[in-house]
């Protein structure tokens, strides 16, 4: 018997250890790859294979660069050229995070 309750404490420590991890990256950055990795590439230059094709503005263009953060919360939420929409798909708190998330690629 005490030996099933060890294993059973051994196997809720690790379940722990491995979650705690999984929190460590932040909310933002998770969706981001989740959801706008494809498009917008690891760092946010566009230069993945989907984002050349369908002309993805890196984050170093000037148009990118004058955008508000409001800009690209409603971007996100309404979609913007071939950009499809958000709004039904995420929170608005998961859709600030992911924008506070894509505009630290502008530092």
């Amino acid at each position: 018997m005490k030996s099933s309750i060890r294993v059973a404490v051994a196997l809720a420590g690790f379940a722990l250890s491995v979650s705690a991890v999984c929190f460590a990256q932040s909310t933002g950055e998770a969706i981001y790859k989740q959801k706008c990795l494809n498009c917008h590439g690891l760092d946010g230059l566009a230069n993945s294979g989907v984002g050349k094709v369908m002309k993805v503005k890196p984050v170093t263009d000037a148009e990118v660069r004058k955008m508000t953060e409001a800009e690209m919360v409603q971007a996100t939420r309404n979609g913007i050229g071939k950009m499809e929409p958000y709004k039904n798909n995420l929170t608005d708190s998961q859709t600030r995070a992911v924008v506070a998330y894509f505009r630290t690629f502008l530092k």
